[in-house]
């Protein structure tokens, strides 16, 4: 094997990157937010998630072998549609939607760690908490520092370990009772409940990044894609059985903010709760600066291809520092001024809308990537169908978020156009030049696939 082979990720460390990413902060944020939604179905919203997000890999796993540059859903949507207004939009609402995980991230820093002082006080210190961290970690990122990088697969281990402890000890005493039909919500709003929750599995996509370091894509890449949602799936839909089952509705979602430490009083006690909740601030602390020097590095690639302005794709320290100020600076504002609710339903309508447009570029490319274009467009379906419920159950029960939605979707085709028009900037996409050379030959096998 030879040193640049040895170099490659392979399958379980592919694994590990799609696991880390999804069970990030986003388990000990929006559990609670989940049983609010759909009660006693909780399990069965988090499966019908993961099964849209199960449909998704279908795509991004044909897409990564056949476009393994790096650039992950910026170059697959690049590819596929073109240097146009509808794919710099979407590229901006991807770099909104990780400003509203960050968001997510951080608001469950502040309130597992205000969990922990008495109730009159937590107000208070969720918002100067979550701001610390945020500032915090932003100053970690402009240092330089990379010590909670190096120190990711361990807390990735270590947080993963914690919940399957949680299940391991919870599963024995979960009341079946809590989990019969009779206590569903109605079918639409376990749909909904689970959607709203979407942004918890968005992490997967965190593979394609990472698509020219594997080692055999072809054969890994699928595989590990697969393995990773799956696994998470299992884990996500045992941690939901554990807390409704022990814990009564009624306090889960008086808790909702910090639901996860406390369904673990029930079966673990005081000790149970501290545990979880020392689990999430290092997760989500973690998941911050994960998605805070991600959500940089993806405003410097779209500043690359001229969508935004040639500042963002400037480098200080070798780190894209204007993107991540900006990043920071929005991600504030959001986690200060929005509840969890409108967070988490901003996060998870982005991230349908972009896993849409992903497998309709499938769909689009299904000859060059070899794929078969109906699975994507089910996928495409699922997607939208699931942003549907989502959408619907809003409008009937906080149709004011409907406005916040609508202008995190609306500013990015306003921040695109307007851009566009007012400078003037060239949209350069180099790397289209290897897909127009793959539609002169489309009968031979795609060169990215050799």
């Amino acid at each position: 094997m030879s040193p640049a082979s040895q170099k490659k990720i392979d399958y379980w460390g592919v694994v590990a990157i799609g696991v880390g990413g999804m069970v990030g902060g986003g388990i000990f944020a929006v559990l609670g937010l989940a049983v609010q939604f759909a009660r006693g179905g909780t399990p069965v919203a988090f499966a019908l998630a993961g099964l849209v997000a199960l449909l998704t890999t279908y795509s991004y796993a044909k897409l990564s072998i056949a476009c393994p540059t790096g650039g992950g859903t910026v170059s697959f949507l690049d590819h596929a549609f073109g240097p146009g207004l509808l794919t710099g939009s979407l590229n901006i609402l991807l770099w909104l939607s990780y400003m509203v995980m960050l968001s997510l991230y951080a608001y469950a820093f502040g309130s597992y760690g205000a969990a922990f002082l008495p109730e009159a006080m937590q107000p208070l210190w969720k918002h100067l908490l979550l701001s610390l961290s945020l500032v915090a970690i932003t100053g970690l990122n402009m240092l330089g520092a990379d010590l909670i990088a190096k120190a990711e697969s361990w807390i990735v281990g270590l947080k993963v370990a914690i919940l399957l402890l949680f299940v391991g000890v919870g599963l024995q005493g979960v009341r079946g009772d809590r989990l019969v039909p009779s206590t569903w919500s109605p079918p639409l709003q376990v749909m909904a409940g689970g959607m709203i929750i979407f942004l918890a599995y968005e992490g997967f996509e965190l593979i394609a990044n990472a698509a020219q370091d594997v080692r055999q894509p072809r054969q890994t890449l699928p595989r590990a894609y697969y393995s990773a949602v799956l696994l998470v799936i299992s884990l996500y839909v045992l941690v939901a059985v554990v807390t409704v089952g022990n814990l009564p509705l009624s306090e889960i979602i008086a808790a909702k903010d910090y639901a996860l430490a406390e369904a673990a009083r029930p079966f673990m006690g005081d000790a149970g709760f501290t545990l979880i909740a020392a689990a999430a601030l290092l997760s989500t602390a973690s998941a911050i600066n994960a998605t805070l020097y991600g959500a940089g590095r993806l405003s410097y690639a779209i500043a690359k291809d001229g969508e935004l302005p040639a500042v963002l794709e400037k480098k200080v320290w070798n780190r894209p520092v204007e993107g991540v100020l900006i990043t920071s600076g929005i991600t504030l504002l959001v986690a200060n001024l929005f509840d969890l609710s409108s967070i988490s339903t901003m996060g998870s309508a982005g991230f349908l809308l972009i896993f849409a447009a992903v497998n309709g570029a499938n769909a689009r490319l299904a000859r060059q990537t070899h794929s078969r274009g109906w699975i994507s467009v089910i996928g495409m379906i699922a997607c939208l169908g699931a942003l549907g419920a989502l959408l619907w159950q809003t409008m009937l029960t906080a149709s004011d978020q409907l406005w916040v939605l609508a202008t995190m979707v609306g500013s990015a085709l306003v921040i695109e156009a307007g851009y566009r028009l007012l400078t003037g900037r060239e949209i350069r996409l180099p790397h289209l030049a290897a897909l127009a050379e793959w539609r002169e030959r489309e009968s031979e096998p795609s060169e990215f696939l050799k």
